[in-house]
């Protein structure tokens, strides 16, 4: 092992440790290997013999755990002909060269000023915890941000661990995970250390056990949820018409029942404008009267849908200037009672950044179409008759943390469509888990609806109440959950990553100067 760590293939065992970690990730779910493999690239920077060595320690460690951890990307080039399947492998290890950085530069941190003893202490584990928080934090939000897989979600398949998300917000969490593998490194070899950290770990859980908070039931006649999985893959859309998709959702919506229904369809299944007001030529004949009054034929009298679509924003020569990735709330009046328009877009997938370079080069963006949709405003909530103020993320804006909810108008309830038919078996169980965890942070329950799974619905504690599995058609139908008054995250957002990193970086020092 020795010689492995250190001799000419010492560049391999970062590189392994990181692609291993990521199975701590769903759908693997194997968070003691994740665990371990921390421990396990701690040594290796704090036994780095420069600062150089370090930071490649840290990038090849990255790119392991990125290229593992994203690998479902590649399956978004199997549904398009603009470019070769195959250039979809070149996007995760291009994507996994880049998101390699912020690791690189926690192990930098780390190891200039994380390291003052013979081997690693609790010191270097409290410097590397507040150094991953501020880089996963800037992975966030750097050029838009990508927050794929933040390292606190392993712990979601163990509620104790993920309801600390409720206090302290999902980066705090992961830097309290980097802190429990340095913790572990230094109390290793050493038996009552190791005892120790044993038994202040179970007293921890046990805490924590105790502390989760218990949502409470639905009140008798509350208002039902109707979640709509028509199983649709990605290369069936195209064969398709709009009839056919209308019938299959149809069909799954289920007859009206004497309790109001929020009825929840996926992302983008409506092909027909529902606006007013554009000019005529652009709906093929169909008035968008008539698209939701075919609509509202599947709704009781005081039901409502909520549903993906389109909206179009024209110049006023009457030429398209932007669209935007919508969800349009339709009541059972054929009327539209609220839209929402997603904000936090995919980049090379509803736009292409430098279009006229990348376009002149022959690439595209992955969703179909000419014109990229424009960003909206950012989170808002959806008064929706009878049902309350009902937030809405659409896909991946679920992934970021404390960027969900319209602060000024908290919500009952999050809205999460999606198209994970993209994505293989993987990139699925991945974006749920994500999504609980934004419902243990915010104490609101989550709703995901996605065209061929896993549509979920989701208390606000990040239980599961209900799943449909991959690849099956079929209906969740259940009361509204109840959400929780709003945790001390939801009050104080990123400010809590902020407290973590001061305090993790105080005791750092305190530590330091015990020893001394």
């Amino acid at each position: 092992m020795a010689r492995f760590l250190d001799g000419r293939w010492a560049w391999l065992a970062p590189l392994a440790l990181g692609a291993a970690s990521a199975t701590g990730f769903a759908p693997l779910d194997l968070w003691p290997v994740t665990v371990g493999c921390f421990c396990a690239w701690l040594l290796l920077v704090y036994r780095a013999p420069g600062l150089g060595k370090a930071l490649l320690t840290g990038w090849l460690f990255g790119v392991g755990h990125f290229t593992i951890g994203n690998n479902w990307i590649q399956h978004a080039f199997d549904f398009q002909q603009s470019m070769p399947p195959a250039l979809g492998y070149l996007a995760v290890v291009a994507l996994a060269l880049y998101l390699a950085i912020y690791p690189m530069l926690a192990a930098g941190l780390a190891w200039r000023f994380g390291r003052s003893a013979a081997r690693p202490d609790a010191a270097f584990a409290a410097v590397f915890g507040a150094g991953w928080i501020a880089t996963e934090w800037l992975r966030a939000t750097m050029f838009t941000g990508y927050a794929w897989n933040p390292l606190a979600v392993i712990w979601v398949p163990l509620p104790p661990l993920s309801s600390l998300a409720a206090w302290i917000g999902t980066y705090a969490l992961s830097g309290l995970t980097v802190l429990l593998a340095g913790l572990l490194l230094a109390a290793s070899g050493n038996r009552r250390r190791m005892l120790a950290s044993a038994g202040a770990l179970a007293v921890g859980f046990a805490a924590l056990l105790l502390t989760r908070p218990a949502v409470p039931p639905s009140p008798a006649g509350a208002p039902l949820l109707r979640v709509v999985q028509p199983n649709i893959g990605q290369n069936e859309r195209s064969e398709f018409d709009g009839e056919v998709m209308h019938a299959r959702l149809a069909a799954l919506s289920g007859r009206p029942d004497a309790v109001p229904r929020l009825v929840l369809w996926p992302e983008g299944v409506i092909r027909e404008y529902l606006e007013d007001g554009y000019p005529y030529w652009y709906y093929e004949g169909l008035t968008p009267r008539y698209a939701r009054r075919r609509l509202s034929r599947l709704l009781g009298p005081r039901d409502v849908l909520l549903a993906g679509s389109t909206a179009l924003q024209f110049t006023r020569d009457d030429e398209i200037e932007s669209a935007t990735n919508s969800v349009f709330a339709v009541g059972a009046d054929a009327r539209l009672h609220g839209r929402y328009d997603k904000a936090h877009l995919v980049p090379y997938g509803e736009y292409l950044p430098m279009r006229p370079i990348l376009s002149a080069i022959g690439l595209s963006r992955l969703v179909p179409g000419d014109i990229d949709f424009a960003d909206g405003p950012g989170p808002r909530a959806i008064a929706v008759p009878g049902f309350g103020s009902v937030g809405v993320q659409i896909c991946y804006e679920i992934i970021f943390s404390g960027q969900v909810v319209d602060e000024a108008h908290r919500p009952r309830l999050l809205f999460n469509p999606s198209n994970d038919a993209w994505f293989g078996s993987w990139g699925p169980p991945e974006h749920l888990a994500q999504a609980r965890l934004r419902a243990i942070e915010e104490g609101l329950p989550i709703v995901r609806a996605t065209p061929t799974g896993i549509s979920a619905v989701i208390a606000a504690n990040g239980a599961l109440l209900g799943a449909l599995p991959l690849n099956r058609a079929g209906a969740l139908q259940m009361p509204m959950p109840q959400p929780l008054p709003p945790t001390l995250f939801a009050r104080a957002g990123q400010w809590m990553s902020v407290a973590a990193v001061l305090a993790l970086a105080a005791l750092a020092v305190a530590l330091r100067r015990r020893r001394l």
